[in-house]
């Protein structure tokens, strides 16, 4: 497989694969809403398939460093995701909700696979250093992935309803199976990964730059997480309808693609934009508070223009910063961080916003504004 080939693949790949997991949020969100009737039951649902990323990324990262064919453990971890969201599915209305969103914690322990479990592998396509050009793209697929996939997930959910877009999930997730089981495997000559589960955690927490950058991202994704789980109240107070929230989420995701792609035309340093994409993301959150329509659409293109770049720097700081036997679970680490902070204001809004739907987005700005202010200077 050639070099541009192989990038193609890992590209087309890790699309499909984001796609789907950008759908099995807001689609879970809105089928436990759908059939409980409750916003508390759905941001449950999506906090349970993302909080056991904060076990399952040093886990699978310490693997990924091990094994010679990484991309094998890649895909099994993929096949597990997708399959595992189906069953969620079947067991809403028909067992107790408490063992379906215990059945989603273990399907989250896949996620980190999704996204630092696959990026790390990057540098296997590319070896010498991952391009500026490269890294982009990469990151870029998250943009192109959280524009489709609550898009996608809406608009399933409004012709099929929500179990539908659950389904659409896995499938999507699926696809990306075989992409994943021929990543390269390891290079000879590579040193062994060492240091055991916690490896990749010291390594972070002994690096500033690492430290500072996950930090603030980890803490932007709570906020995210408080966004996303008032999405459906969003759609259905002042947008026409529950499902129409995600049109958010895909507005914000658009942004954040123009905004990548303007940033690529300066040089700026990635650890000043992650700051940045922090305070940016809190004006958008602070607006959105506003409940209106118009107020809604700018709050989303705020928050993307905030999030897009930030995640590109965060991949930058990342491979500048990791050695190579380290890098799978550096990446996963972080990854996990991302995801479970993302779980944690998911679950903090869904009751909060049924009591107050500007308070909840209120306190994700003011998350957003400590990682941007404080995060870099303090750690």
């Amino acid at each position: 497989m050639g070099k541009r080939y192989g990038l193609a693949v890992y590209l087309a790949g890790a699309v499909a694969a984001r796609v789907g997991d950008e759908m099995s949020g807001p689609a879970l969100m809105l089928a436990g809403f759908a059939v409980t009737g409750s916003a508390a039951a759905g941001s449950a649902l999506l906090a349970g398939v993302t909080i056991s990323a904060v076990v399952g990324g040093p886990v699978l990262g310490l693997l990924l460093d091990r094994v010679e064919r990484p991309g094998w453990l890649l895909a099994g971890a993929l096949g597990l995701y997708g399959g595992g969201l189906g069953l969620v599915l079947l067991g809403l209305g028909r067992v107790p909700f408490a063992v379906v969103l215990g059945l989603a914690v273990v399907v989250g322990v896949a996620g980190p696979a999704v996204a630092g479990g696959w990026t790390a592998q990057l540098s296997r396509l590319v070896p010498g250093g991952v391009p500026e050009r490269v890294n982009a793209l990469d990151a870029m697929t998250f943009g192109a992935a959280s524009l489709a996939g609550p898009a996608l997930a809406g608009s399933v959910a409004e012709g099929a309803g929500a179990a539908g877009a659950v389904v659409v999930a896995g499938v999507l997730i699926w696809v990306a199976v075989p992409v994943a089981w021929g990543l390269p495997g390891v290079s000879a000559g590579r040193e062994a990964a060492g240091g055991g589960f916690a490896a990749g955690v010291r390594f972070v927490a002994g690096n500033p730059a690492l430290r500072r950058a996950t930090f603030t991202s980890a803490s932007c994704c709570v906020a995210q997480g408080v966004l996303t789980a008032c999405v459906p109240l969003l759609g259905e107070r002042s947008l026409g309808g529950a499902a129409r929230g995600a049109v958010l989420l895909s507005c914000a995701a658009g942004a954040g693609l123009v905004a990548n792609c303007v940033l690529a035309c300066l040089v700026v340093a990635p650890d000043a934009v992650i700051r940045l994409g922090a305070l940016v993301q809190a004006a958008g959150l602070a607006l959105a508070a506003t409940g209106r329509p118009a107020a809604l659409i700018g709050a989303a293109l705020l928050i993307g223009a905030g999030e897009g770049p930030q995640l590109t720097a965060l991949f930058a700081i990342r491979h500048r910063e990791s050695p190579d036997h380290l890098r799978s679970q550096i990446f996963t680490t972080g990854a996990s961080m991302k995801i479970t902070g993302f779980a944690v204001g998911a679950a903090l809004a869904g009751p909060l916003a049924a009591r107050s739907l500007p308070g909840a987005l209120l306190l994700a700005a003011g998350v957003a504004v400590v990682a941007g202010v404080r995060g870099p200077g303090w750690l």
